[in-house]
């Protein structure tokens, strides 16, 4: 006789376990061996930014906070590095700022500056490298690598153009 609640309980954490190893694997082919000859370039000095006409980023249901990129801050460097201006806004109107970049290479976002309202900037002293899955307070960064920025470990898009057609979609 079949027993469908017990295969039910076999069958879902064996699912859950598959579900599990497969983004392990996913996300170790994210953040691979960095390039001992690569150099960060210089970083700009952080640059105004609206909160007029953000792009949002789709967060995931759970997330309290939206998130929204400026498309006028967007910009790719010669390292390979997507800098950008992402706005935090919570549910009674109040918005942070952050000045970031995104390393798709190795799977990497640092921010270098951070700011309440409309400014000024706050410039991170010592910013650092973090991987997109460490236990950050968001993964806002994590998501917009995954919907516009990265194509796996490529930058996704040559010009900050495409960058904002795929924000868009």
């Amino acid at each position: 006789m079949f027993d469908k609640n017990r295969t039910l309980r076999w069958c879902a954490p064996a699912l859950l376990g598959a579900l599990a190893l497969t983004m392990a694997t996913h996300l170790h082919a994210q953040v691979g061996p960095d390039d001992p000859d690569w150099k960060e370039s210089d970083t700009p000095t952080p640059p105004a930014f609206s909160v007029d006409k953000l792009l949002p980023l789709a967060m995931p249901p759970y997330v309290s906070l939206t998130f929204g990129i400026d498309p006028a801050t967007l910009a790719i460097s010669p390292d390979g590095i997507v800098r950008y201006v992402v706005v935090a806004r919570n549910a009674g109107g109040s918005i942070n700022a952050m000045y970031e970049g995104i390393r798709c290479a190795t799977g990497e976002v640092k921010t270098y500056a951070r700011a309440g309202g409309t400014g000024p900037w706050s410039i991170v002293t010592e910013p650092q490298w973090r991987g997109f899955t460490d236990n950050l307070p968001s993964k806002h960064a994590w998501v917009f690598a995954r919907q516009a920025a990265c194509d796996g470990r490529a930058t996704a898009a040559s010009t900050p153009g495409d960058i904002v057609r795929a924000l868009k979609k």
